[in-house]
């Protein structure tokens, strides 16, 4: 039974990726949002490498694909952006960067360039998906009571497809919030971390 931890934004506070890491777990997937600006990623390949190849890494909206393909590639971690692997019966797929801030970040799709990337998912089947961006209009992505700034690309596939499990980070306000959508469970699992054991 693969056990999953799934955590996001940690913004270069390493006590808490150290305290992450120190659970045991057979994939350890990071949702994005490691740094700042892309600032302190070698300090964070240092920690993310003592668990090796367990490790996959999405690039959320401060860092870019090449800078975190960099990042793997030195410090024998796993890409995560746009693929996906097999976890037990399930495959876990994922997708970086967050739909348009309003602060012109490094990591920024439009909503049709996300939902083109999400096409080579839908027919993944049971599917656990890893964005970045959390769903739009929704308890994942509220910065305030009515404020909404996740992904309606994110949020659609999700109503389409039914994922078995979703997990996002992105918006740090809706951290360890779970819903469900549809049959969907769904989370913002931000540095509070969700472990997912899996059949």
């Amino acid at each position: 039974m693969p056990t999953l931890l799934i955590f996001s934004d940690i913004h270069n506070d390493w006590k808490t990726l150290e305290r992450i890491l120190s659970v045991e777990a057979d994939f350890y997937i990071t949702a994005g949002d490691q740094v700042t600006w892309g600032n302190g990623l070698d300090r964070c390949g240092e920690i993310l490498k003592t668990r090796g190849e367990k490790v996959w890494v999405l690039p959320g909206n401060h860092e870019s694909a090449s800078q975190i393909a960099g990042l793997c590639d030195r410090y024998g971690l796993n890409p995560f952006h746009q693929r996906h692997f097999t976890a037990g019966t399930h495959q876990v797929a994922g997708l970086g960067y967050s739909n348009p801030t309003p602060f012109d970040t490094p990591g920024e799709y439009t909503e049709t360039q996300i939902a083109e990337r999400l096409v080579p998912f839908a027919d993944l089947q049971p599917l656990v998906l890893v964005c970045h961006a959390p769903p739009y209009g929704t308890a994942l992505d509220q910065v305030r009571p009515g404020l909404h700034a996740g992904s309606t690309a994110v949020g659609d596939f999700i109503q389409h497809y039914q994922p078995a499990h979703f997990f996002c980070g992105h918006i740090h306000e809706a951290e360890g919030v779970s819903i469900e959508i549809g049959r969907t469970r769904a989370h913002n699992v931000g540095k509070k971390a969700y472990l997912l054991e899996l059949e």
